[in-house]
């Protein structure tokens, strides 16, 4: 049967000052009754155009269609008129509401609001699609994927009949993601319109009925899904022939380099966020971390840098330099990265946490050497020459190294991060999501590169989301669960699914294989 068009973009042009050109001429249509996904590297313009669809941008050119009806959509209020609905990667959600309050909140309602006729409602939505959530619950007592699945009621309680998600399964489990994607098949049956903008090729091919690609801003084509594979889009999206493959080889001369030993820290609240963790990390090897996010992730490797106070424990780092052993725990941040025991953790906020985004890219490379400056006049040759290295290795999309970090893409400014950290010589690389919200050219140069290092000899720790390149990349792999080890499995021969269900598994203190 043929599907209509719910939506049709025609030569839309955005852009940024007189240098950037986020979308050129690009040309799309998605129809009622099916999910496209949006390909394309970092900085291609997907984002940008999904915000014009949105309400968040204006474009400069070119005309937008509804249900074959030209259209002006000039703020978010005008998307949701035309039933538009887009649910973002950093949920907008107020923590003390309940899920009702926070579906119903902004909305104009005449005469005293009936909570329970909204509950009601809330509940129809959930029954029709199959979206498991209490309306009652507060959202600081839910996981992740509750979250979003309250993110998807509030647009579809507003009769959204457009849905766009910005890479939806970044942060959820593969049982999550599977009930994700039933719901989103159903939610196309009942001829909605659900457009994707995700990295992950497996799901693309999954999922989605049809591909489109954008490439540096400008629409390259759409494929039926049943009709490519993952090299035809990986071709498409950057314009040559790529490999994926992630060269895993075997761990040589390998020593322990890390052992952490019954640690446990409380946060600000006095919550246990780590509860007597021990394992080791050895040189020559790959460890990931898998766990579902907010797990105790973050704290593990900010213990180990020394940003986190514990409670109990001791770390010891054998240093490869001296045979000597070092008790971390009584070394202040710095000491330990003098040490070579280095943090590259991509947070959500990368300018606020990770670089400063009103500096150039060589002033960021300064930040970690200015300290040596023997004289009142900083030395900034070594620094540039980094800073072109990391460029030209990472392929970072910039005008130069003297552009300001906040005028780059968010990948582009993920590559300048990990790359500082890898280029300091480590011999502990703790690498917390660094491929997160990278296109996947992006994301196997910085496999390529953590497997370099795992050949130098450094002890990689990997902090990653996708459990695909968890079991592809590392060597073994520990599950972290409120703040506990789960266990440790051998990378070479867990399957997806058993790491998935330690993920969500309760673990009792002293129950833990760690490996």
């Amino acid at each position: 049967m043929e599907k209509t068009p719910a939506i049709e973009l025609k030569n839309i042009t955005k852009t940024f000052g007189a240098k950037v050109i986020a979308n050129k001429n690009v040309c799309l249509t998605a129809n009622h009754g099916e999910i496209l996904s949006i390909l394309g590297e970092n900085g291609s313009g997907k984002t940008t155009l999904m915000n014009m669809i949105s309400g968040i941008y204006f474009p400069d050119e070119g005309q937008i269609f509804i249900n074959g009806e030209e259209v002006t959509i000039a703020s978010p209020k005008d998307a949701f008129d035309y039933k538009i609905g887009m649910i973002h990667q950093h949920f907008k959600l107020v923590d003390v509401f309940s899920a009702t309050e926070n579906i119903v909140l902004g909305l104009e309602e005449k005469g005293k609001y009936n909570l329970k006729e909204a509950e009601q409602k809330v509940n129809d939505i959930c029954e029709k699609y199959g979206f498991e959530v209490d309306p009652k619950k507060k959202i600081y007592t839910m996981s992740v994927s509750e979250k979003q699945t309250v993110e998807i009621i509030k647009v579809l309680y507003r009769g959204a009949d457009i849905l766009i998600l910005d890479e939806p399964t970044a942060v959820l489990t593969p049982q999550e993601t599977q009930k994700l994607f039933a719901v989103l098949r159903r939610m196309r049956d009942d001829g909605k319109c659900i457009i994707i903008i995700t990295h992950k090729l497996h799901e693309v091919l999954s999922l989605s009925d049809r591909v489109s690609v954008l490439r540096k801003g400008e629409y390259v084509g759409t494929v039926n899904t049943c009709e490519t594979n993952e090299s035809q889009l990986t071709e498409m999206m950057v314009g040559k022939k790529m490999e994926l493959n992630i060269d895993r080889t075997e761990p040589k001369n390998v020593e322990d380099r890390l052992e952490v030993q019954h640690i446990s820290c409380v946060d600000r609240q006095g919550a246990t966020v780590l509860d007597d963790v021990s394992f080791t990390a050895r040189s020559g090897e790959i460890l990931g971390i898998a766990g579902i996010a907010g797990s105790g992730q973050r704290e593990l490797l900010e213990a180990i840098a020394g940003l986190q106070y514990l409670t109990q424990g001791d770390i010891y780092y054998h240093n490869p330099k001296t045979g000597e052993t070092d008790d971390l725990r009584n070394k202040t941040p710095l000491q330990i990265r003098e040490l070579g025991v280095r943090l590259s953790f991509v947070p959500e906020d990368r300018l606020g946490m990770g670089l400063v985004g009103n500096m150039d890219i060589v002033d960021n490379m300064m930040l970690r050497s200015y300290r040596k400056g023997k004289s009142a006049f900083l030395e900034r040759k070594k620094p540039k020459d980094l800073a072109e290295k990391i460029i030209a290795d990472l392929e970072v999309v910039t005008p130069g190294a003297d552009t300001p970090v906040r005028r780059l893409s968010g990948g582009n400014v993920q590559k300048v991060l990990v790359g500082r950290e890898i280029a300091s010589s480590p011999t502990v690389l703790m690498a917390a999501y660094p491929v997160r919200g990278l296109d996947i050219n992006s994301s196997y140069l910085i496999y390529n590169l953590l497997n370099q290092q795992k050949e130098k000899g450094v002890a990689v720790i990997f902090v990653g989301e996708d459990l695909d390149v968890l079991l592809e990349l590392c060597d073994r792999i520990m599950v972290i669960g409120s703040g506990h080890i789960v266990g440790t499995v051998d990378a070479r021969t867990a399957t997806k699914e058993e790491i998935g269900l330690m993920m969500t598994k309760t673990v009792e203190k002293g129950d833990s294989d760690n490996g």
